[in-house]
């Protein structure tokens, strides 16, 4: 009925720190460009705006899709409440006791999933840098 809101709600507060990430390297990035060194081979690295651009891709992706879904069920409609088990208090705790379980559990799944997807890309990179480091001695 409304699991999606739980994943939304993660991917709003996901996309509040990508945006003060992006800042931050911003930041950090500008002194290295003003040198005019715009490629330093020694800083190549995944960094966390990137990696949060990741998990937002796979959030939002998600929590469109359920909203679409929901919608095409009948399920969420485009007048209040929205939501239609908020039309009588049985089916709004049913409605609650589902955002806690499935919600919580798809949120928690997409996260761990995306917390694989970086620890591959960073075995990668420490790998292409290991093989970098080889061909040049």
């Amino acid at each position: 009925m409304a699991c999606f809101l739980v994943p939304a709600a993660e991917a709003i507060v996901v996309t509040a720190a990508y945006f003060v990430a992006k800042k931050s390297e911003q930041k950090i990035q500008a002194p290295k460009l003003a040198d005019g060194n715009k490629f330093a081979s020694d800083d190549v690295k995944i960094t966390w705006s990137k990696r949060l651009s990741w998990l937002l891709g796979l959030l939002w992706g998600g929590v469109l899709l359920l909203a679409f879904e929901h919608f095409w069920h009948g399920e969420v409609v485009p007048f209040p409440p929205f939501l239609t088990a908020m039309a009588s208090p049985e089916d709004t705790a049913e409605m609650l006791s589902e955002m806690s379980t499935v919600g919580v559990s798809m949120a928690i799944t997409v996260t761990a999933v995306w917390g694989v997807i970086c620890a591959v890309a960073e075995a990668k990179v420490k790998a292409i840098k290991k093989s970098l480091k080889k061909s040049a001695a």
